[in-house]
């Protein structure tokens, strides 16, 4: 699961402690997991006996067990303040997951929660979560389809000549930095791209066709920034511009220059090339993170235990 390290301008606890938390959360995560697994795999046993025995209240009780196990103990990958607790969205699970696939997707759907949480708060400052978040079907998509050490800065807010600057998806991988644009519409139709300012999206029934902004002109802007602040710190790393569509056919009469168009067609591939990647990570890595965060903004306010005291 990639780690998300900024989301908007939500105060981080990477920013807070960049190199600490990214090696932090994968060991954490790899003990959590057992520790999850371990304890799913004894109500998943006496259930088994249980349904033997035809016994449903001893089943029902068996559920509320595990219910408690796992609901009422959340999975927590740092405690850094003893009263800390996870930020549930209002959703219960209403059986024990029946395959080890079900039980992971849990665990995922946990994490996810958990890196909000990491991504919206320190001990002393917290920022106020929009609620959208925990059900971003993209978000989700990029933290738990991808391995451990990519991280992954949302649509983060730069200070740029004492100006906000909203930017693109951005992907920090072991070996460069890939910001990311998606296309996706809810229809079939075919995207037409081209060096214009707009793009033309092909319609059915001979109406008129739809024009929409031209997705590189924001991937350039977000690598201008991006290649200031690293630059400023003697950092050199390759960067691509990527606009991808998992749901539509993308067609251009000649590829754009430095840059990446991946369709549907493409994307399997793409996605299995991502996932594939097996590389620890890497000092470079944590250097550009830490100077991408301290470039960004947040707003948050103090905790209210902390006002108290």
């Amino acid at each position: 699961m990639a780690q998300l390290i900024k989301l908007q301008d939500y105060i981080s606890r990477y920013e807070w402690d960049t190199y600490r938390y990214p090696t932090q959360y994968i060991r954490q995560k790899k003990e959590q997991w057992q520790r999850f697994y371990s304890e799913w795999l004894d109500p998943a046993l006496e259930e088994e006996e249980q349904a033997e025995a035809g016994s449903t209240e001893e089943k029902i009780s068996l559920l509320q067990k595990w219910k408690e196990r796992f609901m009422k103990k959340p999975v927590v990958v740092e405690d850094l303040t003893p009263d800390e607790k996870i930020v549930k969205r209002k959703k219960d699970i209403t059986q024990i997951p029946d395959t080890e696939e079900e039980l992971k997707q849990v665990f995922l759907d946990r994490l996810m929660e958990i890196q909000i949480k990491w991504a919206s708060s320190t001990v002393s400052q917290v920022s106020i979560v929009d609620s959208g978040y925990y059900n971003d079907s993209l978000l989700r998509f990029l933290l738990q389809r991808f391995p451990d050490t990519y991280l992954v800065m949302y649509r983060p807010i730069f200070e740029v000549k004492q100006a906000a600057v909203e930017t693109d998806i951005i992907l920090i991988t072991p070996i460069g930095i890939e910001i990311l644009s998606f296309v996706e519409l809810d229809t079939d139709e075919v995207i037409m791209a081209g060096d214009e300012r707009t793009w033309t999206i092909t319609a059915k029934n001979n109406e008129e066709p739809i024009r929409i902004v031209n997705p590189l002109i924001s991937l350039k802007r977000s690598e201008k920034w991006i290649e200031r602040f690293l630059q400023a710190e003697n950092i050199d790393i390759p960067i691509k511009k990527i606009v991808i569509s998992r749901t539509n056919r993308i067609l251009y009469a000649t590829s754009p220059y430095q840059s990446e168009i991946i369709d549907k067609l493409a994307f399997p591939e793409w996605f299995q090339n991502k996932r594939s990647v097996h590389l620890p990570l890497k000092k470079r890595q944590l250097n550009v993170a830490e100077t991408l965060l301290r470039n960004s903004l947040s707003q948050s306010i103090p905790r209210p235990e902390w006002e108290e005291e």
